[in-house]
Parts: structure tokens; sequence; C-alpha cells
């Protein structure tokens, strides 16, 4: 991967160096990085003309961004009502004892990062676990296992 200082440019250079370009520059950087890495922030915000503070004001809000790394697989588990009443706690806590992590969070391996979400806009199909851009209707602890070994790119966790 380039480093961050020969990237920003290469991005910076699809886009206008306005204000508006601002969330899909970002988009990109997420995209390649899949975390917003705090020097390219700073890039962003001194070439856009943009304050550092609205910068991540943007970075923060939105959901679809991290300030943090993320593993290569983005593991979502809503929680809003429908799923919450339906069992989606349960999943949340098999997903998280079969990728042995304490609490939502990145594997060591950085395979995957486990968040909870509080609605996908899937209410009918609850329990829905979303795996980067695939959703998983119904999930149940029983189905957990099987989930992960299709984006575990080792043996899944016994």
């Amino acid at each position: 991967m380039a480093t961050e200082t020969e990237v920003i440019p290469e991005i910076l250079a699809q886009f206008d160096q306005t204000r508006s370009s601002l969330i899909p520059i970002l988009q990109e950087i997420q995209n390649q990085y899949r975390y917003l890495p705090q020097a390219m922030l700073r890039q962003v915000a001194q070439k856009l003309d943009v304050p550092l503070p609205e910068v991540y004001h943007v970075a923060t809000f939105y959901n679809c961004f991290s300030l943090e790394p993320v593993g290569r697989n983005l593991v979502q588990v809503c929680l809003g009502t429908a799923c919450h009443v339906r069992g989606a706690p349960k999943v949340l806590d098999r997903l998280l004892t079969d990728l042995k992590l304490p609490a939502p969070g990145t594997t060591p391996d950085m395979e995957f990062t486990v968040r909870t979400v509080r609605c996908v806009g899937c209410c009918g199909l609850a329990p829905v676990v979303r795996v980067n851009d695939s959703t998983h209707p119904n999930m149940s602890q029983a189905k957990v296992k099987g989930m992960l070994k299709k984006y575990y790119s080792k043996p899944a966790a016994q």
C-alpha cells in the first residue's frame, strides 16, 4: 500500500478542491485504508481549506467512517427494537465468543470488526447482521459459525 503522503494527492486529484468534496474524499480514503488516518484528515482539511474540527465532525458523525483501523470484514449487528426483541443480543454474544472478543471491536488478526448499530432498515428480517455489503437475515446463534466461515480467510474459531 502506498504511503499516506503518496495517496492523498492521488485521491484529491479525483475531486474538486471544494468543501462539497469533503465527504466523497473521506469515502475514498475510507475505501482504500478501511479507516481515516489522522494525518490524511489534516491534509484534506488543509487542501480544501476546511477547519480541521469540521473535518473531524464529519468523520465522526457518519457511521460509515472510522478513525481506527477496521478489520477486513465489518460485521454490524443490528440492535434496533425488532432485532433486539427477536434475539440480536444473543447473536452478538455468539459472534463475540466465536471471534474471541470481549466486546465489540477488532480481532487481533484484523479479519473482523464487530460493531453494533441501531437499525439497518430490515425490521421484517430481524434479527439482522450485515457483513460488509451483505445482509444476513433471520440470524440465530446457530447460524453465526456458518456465516463467519464465508468470510474468514483462516479456519473459523471452534
